[in-house]
């Protein structure tokens, strides 16, 4: 075997990877630490001529500050931050002080960029542009040229392209949440106003939520999610999930049964609601939202089916639009009563996906700039690890197990309880 060969082996072995995770890590260091270090020098150079009655100077470098663990993209790292003596004191004799730039004390992440550049990518600026935008923001933009963030998004492309080939072999998902989002950016192919992103999540058997997949879509169709379920299958996901909830726009509902035929179907009251509504007067939304809520808010399915029999009677005779739009899909709304009560508030909507891009979803008209589908998906796929941090477990995720292992619930309760 040649040397490049050796080399190729070799650079695959866990041994060397945690060597380069180091040696990134201690290349940040270096560049933090040397910067931090500069901003220093440069501020008590500046403030050399400012001197006391002894013609001693007032701002001079002092030691350093206990060392702190920034968290970053590469691991966390230690740096020690110079300390400074300031005797000066501003118009009100107070102490003024020395407080940097670079690492202020509050300091302890180093996320914003990587939660900021695709937050602006899909809400349509140009990459030229990503500087003074962030500087809008009250973020120092200075350093993020045009040539860094492509440089950023082409290391992100490859996290993403990785993370999609990923075995899911060991992996049991109890629910899903499914969902097509459209973003301000214009995809640059030709017919990419029906494009958009086909986004999937899951709770797993602990009850923790993770982004399963990640694909375009086109006009979210069945073709279109039938491809990414069936990916996720080849992946290595055996086990149907038991229920799973999405919009009933969503080609999603054709393409399930014929990858997970047993998962159970639920809509998204938020969606529902929003389509009736639209079908009414201004008028009379007010109060028809208060009987909408009255329904999935209802504590067992008789009361909730009262309440869906009473909005149908109220409407059907003058807005039978909006009536039979609540109508058709009854089964599929009331669907979260034979789950745990502990769960409904995670199964009747999106929300999981919804909190996660509502800042950055389509509401106006696309921007003129168009980007690539693959930056795309790489921003999508980097929003939702940033989003990740932030997610909450199931309530009542003692009670998986026994949805797991097929145990009935009847209004949100054991059937077999007292």
């Amino acid at each position: 075997m040649d040397n490049t060969s050796t080399s190729l082996r070799l650079a695959t072995t866990p041994v060397v990877c945690n060597i380069i995770d180091q040696i990134l890590r201690d290349g940040a260091r270096q560049m933090l630490q040397k910067a931090i270090e500069r901003e220093v020098a440069d501020y008590v150079e500046q403030r050399a001529s400012a001197l006391d009655a002894d013609g001693h100077r007032l701002v001079v470098r002092n030691g350093s500050h206990p060392k702190r663990s920034i968290q970053t993209g590469s691991g966390s790292i230690e740096i020690c931050q110079p300390r400074v003596n300031d005797k000066r004191v501003d118009e009100k004799g107070e102490r003024l002080r020395f407080t940097s730039k670079i690492l202020p004390p509050y300091l302890r992440k180093t996320k914003a960029i990587e939660e900021l550049v695709p937050w602006l990518y899909l809400k349509g600026i140009s990459t030229g542009g990503f500087s003074d935008a962030l500087t809008a923001l009250g973020h120092d933009g200075s350093g993020l040229s045009a040539t860094s963030v492509v440089r950023m998004k082409e290391v992100w492309q490859g996290e993403w392209e990785l993370w999609g080939k990923r075995s899911l072999a060991d992996k049991k998902y109890v629910y899903l949440w499914a969902d097509g989002i459209h973003f301000n950016v214009r995809l640059e192919d030709e017919g990419s106003d029906h494009q958009c992103i086909l986004v999937l999540m899951g709770a797993t058997q602990d009850g923790d939520k993770e982004l399963i997949a990640i694909n375009e879509g086109f006009r979210e169709s069945e073709q279109s999610w039938l491809t990414l379920l069936r990916d996720v299958r080849a992946r290595g996901l055996q086990i149907d999930p038991k229920l799973a909830t999405g919009d009933g726009a969503l080609g999603f509902w054709k393409a399930l049964p014929q990858v997970f035929p047993t998962t159970l179907a639920q809509r998204c009251w938020v969606h529902k609601t929003a389509n009736v509504l639209d079908k009414l007067p201004k008028s009379l939304q007010p109060a028809a939202k208060d009987q909408v809520h009255q329904i999935w808010m209802s504590a067992t399915q008789a009361d909730a089916t009262k309440a869906f029999d009473a909005f149908i009677a109220t409407h059907e005779a003058k807005h039978p639009k909006a009536a039979e739009c609540l109508a058709k899909d009854r089964a599929e709304l009331l669907a979260f009563y034979s789950f745990p009560a502990e769960h409904w508030q995670h199964l009747r909507t999106t929300n999981p996906i919804e909190s996660t891009f509502a800042t950055v979803r389509l509401r106006t008209v696309r921007t003129k700039g168009s980007g690539s589908r693959r930056a795309c998906l790489t921003m999508v796929f980097k929003l939702c690890q940033s989003a990740a941090r932030t997610w909450r477990k199931l309530k009542g995720r003692k009670l998986l197990p026994d949805v797991i292992q097929g145990v009935q619930f009847v209004d949100g309760l054991k059937k077999n309880a007292a």
